[in-house]
């Protein structure tokens, strides 16, 4: 057990190195890695959203998924598997997506902007750790999406693929994909392609074997007071942190953090919605993307609802912007905390009857 807390606090610290990393060589300021902004982006550059200042292929989540996938069958534990409530999953990573916009960001991007200085994200985490205990009060009382069973390895490697097809796309540029110009906004400020493609590659590859979750962390402490994945993600915090106050971009405050903004109450809601569905889905948007890489066509589903999220919430104008969250935005918490707690109360039995 030591060994793999050591294990995962030098996952932590390098993952946390490599996001600092990333905003030196070209990415937003407190965005070295965000799952939710990184899908939005790449939705914008298919054309499913017309936001033009964040359209752009991210290599990151390419990397992600490629090498999870890659190390999973090095580790021959890549498993193909699914038919565990798709639909469902699909609805959950939708309204996760929307939590994130109105706040500005994933779990792993909260940690990142706690690391730069940004108190907006600590309101943000207490609203986190609130939807995670949520969530808990139905896991204790049976809550479950029922097993999922194994598929063929072509079904599981179909995801992987589909990351191949969009790292041709981003290299080929073809007209009909959307790029932000350089000086358009958070999609145009990017590092190169190879280092956020190897960024990727390499977290992927630690995340897979370390099982790293935002969210296992906090739900796996409050339910049996256990560290392991908790320590990973203090561990991200401190080498940001550490990097950040190296390089200069530590800058603590409310006001003025850049991507974000400083409305208090939503973005609590927003993490709150965040976490409780991440909790019933059975981890965060991170956790989602390396399970994919490994096969799981469930968690699939759930990225397809996070990519679906991702263009409803820019075509409708869900999604907050410096300013704060939008009226749209709002209601759309509040609907889809009503949403996941019927999703809730619908998969949730006594242990006697599970």
């Amino acid at each position: 057990m030591k060994n793999e807390k050591l294990k995962i606090g030098i996952a932590g610290l390098l993952i946390g190195l490599i996001a600092a990393a990333l905003v030196y060589f070209g990415n937003p300021v407190n965005m070295g890695f965000c799952i939710a902004c990184f899908i939005r982006d790449t939705v914008g550059a298919l054309g499913l959203h017309r936001a033009e200042n964040v359209q752009y292929i991210r290599p990151e989540i390419i990397g992600l998924v490629l090498g999870a996938f890659l190390m999973s069958l090095a580790r021959k534990e890549f498993a193909p598997k699914g038919g565990s409530s798709a639909m469902t999953r699909f609805i959950l990573g939708f309204f996760v997506m929307i939590g994130c916009l109105v706040f500005l960001g994933c779990p792993f991007r909260m940690i990142l902007r706690i690391a730069g200085g940004d108190m907006n994200a600590i309101v943000g985490l207490v609203g986190f750790v609130a939807g995670i205990g949520v969530g808990i009060l139905f896991l204790n009382r049976g809550y479950s999406l029922k097993r999922s069973y194994k598929q063929s390895k072509a079904e599981g490697i179909v995801f992987p693929a589909i990351q191949v097809a969009m790292l041709a796309l981003l290299i080929a540029a073809p007209a009909f994909i959307f790029f932000t110009a350089a000086d358009g906004g958070p999609g145009g400020l990017h590092a190169a392609v190879w280092i956020s493609l190897a960024a990727g590659l390499a977290v992927g590859a630690m995340a897979q074997v370390t099982r790293l979750c935002m969210v296992g962390g906090i739900r796996d402490f409050i339910l049996f007071r256990e560290t392991k994945l908790l320590i990973g993600f203090a561990a991200i915090l401190v080498a940001a942190l550490a990097a950040n106050l190296a390089m200069g971009n530590f800058d603590p405050g409310f006001v003025g953090q850049p991507v974000a903004h400083s409305d208090g109450l939503w973005n609590f809601l927003g993490m709150l919605l965040v976490g409780y569905g991440c909790t019933l889905l059975g981890g965060c948007p991170l956790r989602q993307l390396i399970l994919a890489g490994e096969g799981n066509v469930d968690s699939a589903a759930a990225f397809i609802g996070l990519a679906a999220g991702a263009a409803f919430a820019h075509n409708f104008g869900l999604a907050s912007s410096t300013s704060g969250a939008t009226a749209g935005g709002k209601a759309a918490v509040i609907i889809g905390i009503v949403v996941v707690t019927v999703i809730a109360l619908a998969h949730t039995f006594r242990k006697s009857e599970a």
